[in-house]
């Protein structure tokens, strides 16, 4: 990457946090640091600090929310950032909006930024949403003229004309969402920062500004820095993306194979035991494992093309007590929208009565759109569920062309099939 392209980087960047506490701390921690820092010497309290696992409880009191990041975007390029919640990513793009200052690093930025971070985020409240567009563009450093030569496209892409000269108090999230992402783009900053905020908005909107930001990037020549939960969004928009995993950046490259990466480690292989309480019967579980693969290869895999062959293999045990057992994989929408199920006992399925059971599903062809979607598992006896495992897997399906798919559905109990083979060892 020449020098000259690059337009933001990130050197050795960490940012450190005191837990339970407003501020930097105490009197006595204040003095500790202005002593050192008299001194020459380097803050005592960087020397400690745990890692940024929120799922843990640690042992000190400060903690690295985030540590050593490192990286460089160069102009045009769309960057998309993804990890799980807590991961560090909305602390990082803070940093890099100057919202906030870091504990240790660099970065080095060539233009003008413009952040979309949270709902409102800029907008006074009392002004109206004209006036709260002059206001923001200048804080952008835009003057006077700048801003009315673009006030009108603005507010035709925020939809929100009629309420324009209303105060920004009584809009609505999505409306406020509206009109300062309007401002952001249309006000040409060098890097626009886009937080999860976009899924505030409808659909409707949610396709103009990813439309808007591809047109920036492309067209305009400006960089973006896109953070979303959204897989197929981010597919289509970035050209690279990253990983943080506990304030760390834990993979960068080509997006597709960052995304694979990212759901391939939220779909490990999934020990499930519970409670003997949960079920009537008395064993804790039968379903002891789920997980997608490649049915050619028997590799573990997570992301899929539109209309190719999908595994997936259920690992169960205590199948032999049950008198009349069945297996149910339902695939819902990220929304949570009923799309499609697979029941051995519509297909006339007899599943073998061995105590530990391997159940490979596979489903060739799969009959939906680019997206991520979660299945959910069941077993049941008879007519009781014995055991139920709900959105345990996400799977990514990103585009291919959709002459691959077959059409060979039928609708039975108002609930979409597709053909399947099931398989047993």
């Amino acid at each position: 990457m020449k020098e000259q392209d690059v337009i933001l980087k990130v050197e050795n960047l960490s940012k450190q946090y005191r837990l339970g506490t407003l501020g930097t701390g105490t009197i006595s921690h204040d003095l500790n640091r202005w002593w050192s820092a008299v001194r020459g010497k380097q803050d005592p309290y960087l020397k400690i600090g745990e890692s940024n696992d929120r799922a843990s409880k640690g042992t000190s009191e400060y903690v690295w929310a985030l540590k050593d990041i490192n990286f460089e975007v160069k102009r045009g390029e769309v960057l998309g950032i993804i990890g799980k919640n807590g991961a560090g990513k909305s602390t990082l793009l803070k940093i890099l909006s100057k919202v906030t200052g870091p504990t240790t690093g660099n970065i080095k930025a060539n233009g003008r930024i413009a952040s979309l971070l949270e709902v409102g985020t800029g907008f006074h409240p009392e002004m109206t949403g004209k006036e709260n567009v002059f206001l923001n563009g200048a804080i952008l450093g835009m003057t006077k003229k700048e801003i009315t030569s673009k006030l009108d496209e603005i507010v035709a892409f925020s939809g929100c004309e009629r309420y324009i000269d209303t105060p920004v108090k009584r809009y609505s999230s999505g409306m406020k969402v509206r009109l300062a992402f309007a401002v952001a783009a249309f006000l040409e900053p060098d890097i626009l920062i886009v937080d999860e905020v976009l899924a505030v908005g409808d659909a409707e909107f949610q396709k103009k500004a990813i439309g808007k930001m591809q047109d920036i990037s492309s067209e305009g020549g400006r960089t973006v820095l896109f953070v979303s939960h959204n897989m197929a969004a981010v597919q289509n928009l970035c050209n690279r993306a990253i990983i943080m995993k506990n304030g760390r950046i834990s993979a960068m490259g080509h997006t597709k194979t960052i995304i694979e990466e990212y759901l391939k480690d939220g779909n490990k292989v999934n020990e499930v035991l519970r409670d003997k309480n949960t079920f009537k019967h008395e064993f804790k579980s039968f379903i002891k494992s789920v997980h997608l693969i490649d049915p050619k290869t028997e590799q573990m895999k997570t992301s899929f093309r539109m209309g190719e062959d999908i595994g997936v293999i259920v690992n169960c045990y205590h199948m032999d007590i049950l008198k009349d057992s069945g297996i149910n994989v339902r695939m819902d929408s990220i929304e949570g929208v009923r799309l499609v199920a697979w029941r051995t006992k519509e297909f006339g399925i007899n599943i073998p009565r061995k105590s530990e059971l391997s159940v490979k599903l596979t489903i060739p062809h799969l009959n939906v759109f680019n997206g991520i979607y979660n299945l959910t598992f069941a077993l049941v006896d008879g007519n009781e569920i014995v055991d139920y495992l709900e959105s345990i897997v996400n799977i990514e399906v990103i585009p291919a062309k959709i002459d691959l798919f077959k059409k060979t559905i039928n609708k039975t109990y108002n609930i979409m099939y597709s053909h399947c083979e099931w398989e047993f060892k």
